[in-house]
Parts: structure tokens; sequence; C-alpha cells
């Protein structure tokens, strides 16, 4: 990932930059959330409050590929996959 460009970048943090990059990924913000499950309305919600929510974050991996960590670096995700409860896109290709 490059580095922000503009104050208003590095103001937004990196787990909001990733947010965006998956979004632009699949075309939209009402794309993207219908491929994630979530509401029209939720991507700026979780803007608004500068975090992901962790249950969504697989599916953003999934439908994007931009990785859970990335979202949510504060969350010990290798863990949760060791455990196999998140499935991601890399997990997905392997079934």
């Amino acid at each position: 990932m490059e580095p922000p460009k503009t104050e208003e970048e590095a103001a937004l943090g990196p787990e909001m930059l990733a947010l965006d990059e998956a979004i632009a990924k699949v075309g939209g913000v009402g794309v993207f959330a219908g491929r994630v499950g979530a509401s029209a309305s939720a991507p700026s919600m979780w803007k608004k409050r500068r975090r992901v929510p962790a249950e969504y974050c697989p599916a953003i991996e999934r439908e994007t590929g931009v990785v859970c960590e990335r979202l949510r670096p504060d969350v010990a995700w290798d863990v949760l996959r060791l455990q196999g409860t998140v499935t991601t896109a890399a997990t997905c290709e392997q079934e």
C-alpha cells in the first residue's frame, strides 16, 4: 500500500484507507455493503467511528482481498485462523 498522499488521507489512518481500498475494489459502497452482508449505510458509520466491526472483516477479505489485519490490526487474526474460525480468501481457494 502506498503512503498517504494528502493530510486528509493521513488523518483517516491505515485502517480506513484499507476500507476505502476494499470499497473501490468492488465498485462502490452499495455493491460493497451487499457483498459483505452489511446495510448500505454501515460503511459510512464505520468510517465515522473509525472502526470496522471485526465480524465483517472475514467477509471483506473474502470479497475484496483486503486482509483482516489491515482493517483491524488489534485483533489476533492469526490465532483465529489457526482455530478455523475465520474463512478468508486464502482458505476458500484451498477448499
